[in-house]
Parts: C-alpha cells; sequence; structure tokens
C-alpha cells in the first residue's frame, strides 16, 4: 500500500479519520484492514472510524463508514457532517449545500461556518417496550433505525450507569441478532431537553457522541413523551456539546429530520501502512 493522505475531523467530541479516495482506485478488502490500522489510538492516528470518499453519480460525494474493528456501517451522522464541513473547505466556501451519498440512502447537508446540519433518512422500525434480560434483571427498550440499528433505554442517574457493561450485553443480544445494535441510554432533562450516552457497534465502547443516537434518543423521547408535531430536542453528548434534533411527528412517525452541531479539521498528514 502506498502512504495515504488523511484529514483528522472531529463531530461533538466523535473523531474521524478520512480519507479523500475520488482521485484513486480504492478496494473495499483494504478499508476495512485500513481502518482497523488507521484508528488504533496506540499504533496508527486514532478515531472512532474511518470516512472513505468515492464519487457518487447520484449526489455530491459518497460517503463510505468503516469503524474503529473494520466493520463496515450504512450511515454516520457525525461522519456526515464531517465530510460536509471537508467538502466546504474544499469548496473554499464558508456556506454551502451537498447531497451524499450513504449506504441508507442519500442524505443533504448544510453547512454554515463549522455548524452543519444534515437531514437524515426517514427512520424505520420504530419499536416500544421490547422486553430483555440483562444479568437476571427485565428490561424494556425501544428500537428504532435511524440509518443504522439503535436500541434506547430511558434511565435515571446516568453519570452512574456501567454503560460499558450494560451497553455490550445489549449491542450483541440475540433479540437484535444478527447485525447487532447500538445501545444509548438516556435521561430526560427537561420537556426539551435530554442526556445521552451511548455505547457504539463497531467501536465497541462507549464513545463523546453518536449523531444518529442523539436522532434515535430524541425521536423515541418525542413518542414516549408525546411532544407536539413540529419539535426541536436538544441533546447533551458526554464531549459536553449540545447537539439540536428538528423533526416533523406524524402519530408514532417521523419526517423532514435534522441534525445539527459544529464539526473541525483537526489537522492532516500522511499514514505509512
Amino acid at each position: 500500500m502506498k502512504n495515504i493522505n488523511f484529514t483528522k475531523m472531529v463531530a461533538s467530541g466523535n473523531d474521524f479519520v478520512l480519507i479523500d479516495g475520488r482521485h484513486h482506485v480504492t478496494t473495499s478488502p483494504r478499508h476495512h484492514n485500513l481502518a482497523k490500522k488507521i484508528c488504533d489510538r496506540k499504533f496508527g492516528v486514532g478515531a472512532d472510524g474511518l470516512l472513505v470518499l468515492e464519487k457518487s453519480r447520484a449526489a455530491d460525494i459518497k460517503m463510505r463508514v468503516f469503524n474503529a474493528d473494520g466493520s463496515e456501517a450504512q450511515m454516520c451522522g457525525n461522519g456526515a457532517r464531517c465530510v460536509a464541513l471537508y467538502l466546504s473547505r474544499k469548496s473554499q466556501v464558508t456556506s454551502h449545500k451537498f447531497k451524499i451519498e450513504t449506504g441508507a440512502g442519500i442524505i443533504q447537508a448544510e453547512v454554515s461556518g463549522d455548524n452543519i446540519r444534515i437531514k437524515l433518512t426517514d427512520p424505520r422500525d420504530i419499536r416500544l417496550d421490547i422486553p430483555i434480560k440483562i444479568n437476571n434483571r427485565r428490561l424494556k427498550v425501544n428500537f428504532i433505525n435511524t440509518g443504522v440499528p439503535h436500541t434506547v433505554v430511558f434511565a435515571a442517574g446516568l453519570d452512574k450507569i456501567d454503560i460499558v457493561n450494560l451497553g455490550r450485553q445489549i449491542r450483541r443480544h440475540q433479540r437484535f441478532k444478527p447485525a447487532g445494535t447500538n445501545a444509548d441510554f438516556v435521561e430526560v432533562i427537561s420537556d426539551d431537553t435530554i442526556k445521552i450516552r451511548t455505547y457504539e457497534r463497531g467501536v465497541e465502547d462507549e464513545t463523546l457522541a453518536c449523531g444518529t443516537g442523539s436522532v434515535a434518543s430524541a425521536l423515541l423521547y418525542a413518542i414516549r413523551y408525546t411532544l407536539s408535531a413540529n419539535s426541536i430536542i436538544k441533546v447533551h453528548t458526554q464531549s459536553g456539546e449540545i447537539l439540536k434534533v428538528y423533526f416533523t411527528k406524524i402519530a408514532n412517525n417521523f419526517r423532514d429530520v435534522w441534525l445539527q452541531g459544529r464539526a473541525k479539521i483537526v489537522f492532516k498528514g500522511e499514514f505509512l501502512p
């Protein structure tokens, strides 16, 4: 493998290595192996995931997402916001709109300075009060797919929960096989504000933020607490940043779902495989 130019980016504490592969041939097996090497925080650049850009016939760009364990994900909300910022900087504009092709469909992105918002594909597979058993304890969890699968648990005392242990068991629970699920733990702060902690599938650890998880949690909160049709939910992440989720609610379904928050380029470099 040749030396690889990359851009290190972060969105709300969710960090990524981005490789622009539009101008040279790339192959998937290399991506899987490369993701494990380049995302390693001791022997690589260090990141939650690898973003690979490819040419698209249906949108401005195609985004492929590889988790730190080498697995490929269909979608990543914070990753998509990083891609939008990258395209904006490459175009040398501070305000722009883009369409990004993902494995979950085409999403829209709007950039204003370092503030980026994306319109996700409509969520699906909403299921409430799913009974599961963890450590001989019965839990009722909620499920939604916001581009990738998320299981959401509403709980008090979020800071005292062993997110890694409990999240790992939910992530691999037989109820969500074979694909598995991300696990989000949510505490209600006020009528329009929630706090979230996420165990991410593919990273296999808690991350400082998760875009699709923030959206999943906000939408399920809207269902459980019967919020108005047009709403904005503020989501406090572990990084300290507050993401905003906008949506239109129709019964227990949603459309016009947007995620908004900041992103930035941290540094650029050359990785030596």
